[in-house]
């Protein structure tokens, strides 16, 4: 019996030193820390965030109707052009040998309809004399009418002849800059179903055009007019600005997901943004100028050991909410109505309990691990 008196007392003896040593430190425990974020006032942005693609606002292809070989380019990448101006010309060669020919066959054509013409008088001259028959004189009108038109066909093929000598002399159909140039001196172009293409021509790239791509959730929030800023990866310490031009109705689905195309103006008066570079955009679709404001996490946060309410994700969608302030060491939890939302802060329209939030009050918005 003695040896399990001695086990006894030591469990009990184990038991007697836990519970000292579980007092003690229940004594040391550290007091909880509140952190804490300000009530300010200032304004208050919800904004649509996406993706885009800068543009010109205008870009012509210019192309050629007439086939041959490049016989000179008067303009280069980046060059400047204005309307009218040439900047290409195909060899004419064949296309003067085109025109004589069209020329020949004019003359050719009319030679045909004077001598039809004059067998027409003739006949009709014989047939008023009874000495040719009425099919005779029918037969004769008949090949002067043809000859007639072969003389129009003629005239419309000098016609078409010029037209594509002019097509050699390759001008610019607007005022702007070259962005490409697909030809070289001495290539051969071939108009055939397609217009070949030979440079790419920009309107004047101080107004750029933005085209991003808004997902469907977001779109019902855009409208013309809204004001947008956005930065570029070759300038990402600088922000610039533009406005809502378009918003487009074309749905565009890709693996199932909506989004809708939406076009900004922005200037470009220095020509740092360039036709290409992507946009990283954020459209302004409200503000409050003047707002009583929060931080998000106030409204986030729940004391320790309080279970969440049910119901408390509807009452902050429908814009309310409650924050905890802090009044000597204790926690006083106030029910407010919320306004616009940025993520970070949130507007505060009133506050209920018959308490007075002023800027410069702290809200709780969490505790501090020790």
């Amino acid at each position: 019996m003695r040896p399990r008196k001695r086990l006894l007392a030591g469990i009990l003896i184990a038991a007697a030193v836990a519970a000292a040593a579980a007092w003690w430190w229940t004594g040391r425990a550290t007091p909880v820390e509140w952190r804490t974020g300000e009530v300010t006032r200032g304004p208050v942005e919800v904004t649509v965030t996406s993706t885009g693609s800068l543009q010109a606002l205008t870009t012509v292809e210019v192309g050629t109707q007439v086939s041959g070989t490049i016989a000179a380019l008067y303009a280069d990448f980046n060059s400047q052009v204005t309307k009218g101006q040439v900047i290409a010309r195909i060899d004419t060669t064949l296309l003067h040998a085109a025109l004589q020919d069209a020329r020949s066959g004019l003359e050719r054509a009319a030679a045909q309809e004077a001598l039809a013409r004059a067998e027409r008088d003739r006949m009709r001259t014989l047939h008023q004399r009874d000495l040719v028959s009425r099919s005779d004189l029918e037969a004769a009108e008949s090949a002067h009418r043809v000859a007639a038109a072969n003389v129009s066909s003629a005239r419309a093929q000098v016609a078409r002849a010029g037209i594509n000598l002019r097509y050699a002399i390759i001008t610019s159909p607007i005022d702007g800059i070259v962005l490409s140039r697909d030809v070289d001196i001495g290539q051969t172009v071939a108009a055939s179903l397609s217009a070949p293409t030979l440079f790419v021509i920009a309107e004047d790239l101080s107004r750029m055009r933005v085209q991003a791509s808004v997902d469907e959730a977001d779109i019902g929030r855009l409208r013309e007019g809204q004001k947008a800023s956005f930065t570029v990866d070759a300038y990402p310490d600088t922000v610039f600005t533009g406005v809502v031009e378009q918003v487009r109705l074309q749905p565009q689905v890709v693996q199932n997901v909506v989004s809708y195309d939406v076009l900004l103006r922005a200037e470009n008066p220095d020509l740092r943004l360039m036709p290409g570079m992507t946009a990283s955009l954020s459209i302004v679709t409200d503000r409050r100028e003047d707002a009583l404001r929060i931080p998000a996490a106030a409204l986030r946060f729940l004391p320790p050991g309080e279970t969440p309410d049910p119901s408390s994700r509807g009452r902050r969608a429908a814009g309310q909410g409650r924050v905890h302030l802090l009044e000597d060491g204790t926690l006083r939890a106030v029910t407010v109505q919320t306004g616009l939302s940025d993520g970070n802060r949130v507007e505060v329209l009133a506050v209920a309990d018959g308490v007075e939030l002023l800027p410069g009050m702290r809200v709780v918005t969490g505790t501090v691990s020790p």
